[in-house]
């Protein structure tokens, strides 16, 4: 179907008793046709799965099938292969092998049922606004808010950080962040707990947020609060200039009180760089 319909259909699925809903796009696999998404729905009996059918739009070109076991699970790995979030850096998954190349540092990720793998255009560009400044970073302290996998973490200490804290309210989210720090031996440097922001208290000289527009917004006075003097915060998962109605003067205005030192779009969405 066609990406624009993806969010519209996932949540119809959901109301149509799916037990979870993949979706998979140019933006989360390599091996994907640009503008399209393949929705892949489960469901805990046939009967549901053909009756959630017969409710589908015929243009969505909806099909069923039946997987035994829990190979399904695993299928998306086929298409997640080595490639480059930023310049210099390299997120390989540990099933496939990479030659590392003159000047690369490899981040071993096994995303798991995180969000993280590195491909959406959300965390490109937080990797590539901390890889045009690595000067800065290298020997920050950092604190990744909504850490995922912990793909933004481990970037930051292969540029250098002293240290990261990276924080989720999502329990799987937090025990993968960690198993993919001990994997790439960083455990002593990641610390990866499921604190709320508005419970740390410390500051930091770097402040990573992937997070929808809106959570930026309700978040804003804690993240502020978590910037240290001369410290930087960088937001992303904000729709663009591109969209039909980007949230971007509205995140912006509740961070009225940093100064924006940078805004880079790729795609549909928006990061920006502000500074204390």
């Amino acid at each position: 179907m066609l990406a624009q319909d993806a969010d519209e259909a996932g949540a119809l699925f959901f109301e149509l008793g799916a037990q979870g809903v993949e979706l998979r796009d140019d933006t989360t696999l390599l091996r994907a046709q640009e503008g399209t998404t393949t929705i892949i729905a489960s469901f805990d009996h046939p009967d549901r799965a053909e009756q959630a059918l017969a409710q589908l739009p015929a243009a969505w070109g909806p099909r069923l099938g039946e997987v035994v076991g829990d190979a399904w699970r695993d299928e998306w790995k086929k298409h997640f292969e080595p490639f480059a979030v930023c310049p210099g850096i390299v997120i390989r998954p540990p099933w496939c092998a990479y030659d590392r190349g003159p000047g690369e540092r490899v981040i071993v990720l096994e995303p798991g049922r995180a969000f993280g793998t590195g491909l959406h255009e959300t965390t490109r560009l937080v990797a590539g606004a901390l890889a045009q400044r690595a000067d800065r970073v290298r020997g920050a302290t950092v604190l990744d808010v909504g850490c995922g996998s912990g793909i933004l973490a481990l970037i930051a200490l292969e540029l250098g950080a002293a240290a990261v804290r990276a924080i989720d309210v999502d329990p799987e989210a937090v025990a993968v962040a960690r198993e993919n720090a001990e994997r790439n031996g960083r455990a002593k440097e990641l610390r990866a707990d499921g604190a709320c922001i508005d419970d740390v208290r410390e500051p930091f000289g770097v402040v990573l947020a992937n997070l929808e527009a809106k959570t930026l917004v309700e978040v804003a006075p804690a993240l502020t609060a978590c910037v240290g003097k001369g410290g930087w915060l960088v937001l992303s998962g904000v729709l663009g200039s591109s969209a039909a109605a980007s949230p971007w003067s509205e995140v912006r205005a509740a961070y009225e009180g940093l100064h924006v030192e940078e805004v880079l779009e790729e795609g549909e969405w928006l990061a920006a760089v502000l500074r204390a």
